[in-house]
């Protein structure tokens, strides 16, 4: 889950100045965490407070849980109509396939022990705001990637499970992307262009890079690349120390017993 918060406070100063230079500031000052991180807590606290509960039971905690981190942490860089929902009495989903279904999606890839549990928890978080079709499968595939990566498949076989799975376009590359890519806040539009920075980063730094380098959304797209590339390289305990630095103290419990329980199983 770290990989996916320092992912997205990496790339906060980048979401609407994007720097294409491999070789930028991997942290300033003004380094913080954003939406993502606060939302991908929510969804982490939803389902270890809830293991075992039916969907809807799930469903009400993520409610609970996102609306109240969410308006403890207002000005995080919310969409509008996300917004909305974390200030409704009677928040509904609302037909999105908008990337915020794979920013969050994170804990789910390794709380569950089997890939369908992973894909069925995955479609429940996404689905009480994120209901369009596209909306679930950006959410999926980031879990489905976290996962596979987690239970030591290696990225070949990844990539197939994605592209047979989802039927996304995994064979380009950043380099091939980049010139024409635009910011788009889209499961469409980043979650692929995510799990290919995955496919081509060496390292879990490295994935973080090429990531931030593609421009776009980069805050988000270095969560969900980041979360992928913690299952599968782990990530240096100096930037899981700096993530924790710079997330509330009001919210870090919540990563200290997400790793407590995976540690479990």
């Amino acid at each position: 889950m770290l990989g996916a918060i320092f992912g997205d406070i990496v790339g906060s100063v980048y979401e609407f100045d994007n720097n294409y230079n491999y070789d930028f500031e991997l942290l300033t000052e003004d380094s913080s965490p954003t939406d993502d991180s606060y939302m991908t807590l929510a969804v982490a606290k939803s389902f270890m407070e809830n293991m075992g509960e039916d969907d809807d039971t799930i469903r009400r905690a993520l409610v609970k849980n996102m609306q109240e981190i969410g308006n403890a942490f207002p000005y995080a860089g919310y969409g509008g109509r996300f917004y909305s929902w974390l200030k409704s009495v009677d928040p509904k989903p609302y037909n999105s396939f908008g990337n915020g279904s794979g920013m969050r999606v994170s804990s789910v890839g390794w709380l569950f022990d089997t890939l369908e549990e992973t894909l069925h928890m995955a479609e429940v978080s996404a689905d009480v705001t994120h209901n369009h079709p596209e909306g679930i499968k950006g959410a999926q595939a980031v879990a489905a990637g976290i996962y596979l990566a987690r239970i030591g498949k290696d990225k070949a076989e990844i990539k197939k499970y994605i592209e047979d799975t989802f039927e996304y376009d995994l064979d380009r590359t950043l380099d091939e992307i980049r010139p024409t890519y635009r910011f788009y806040e889209i499961c469409q539009k980043s979650v692929p262009e995510s799990i290919i920075a995955f496919l081509e980063g060496e390292n879990y730094e490295d994935v973080i890079r090429r990531a931030i380098s593609l421009g776009g959304d980069s805050d988000t797209i270095a969560a969900m690349a980041g979360s992928i590339a913690e299952a599968y390289f782990g990530m240096p305990e100096e930037f899981k120390k700096e993530a924790m630095k710079r997330l509330p103290s009001s919210v870090r419990w919540i990563v200290d017993e997400f790793y407590k329980v995976c540690a479990k199983k």
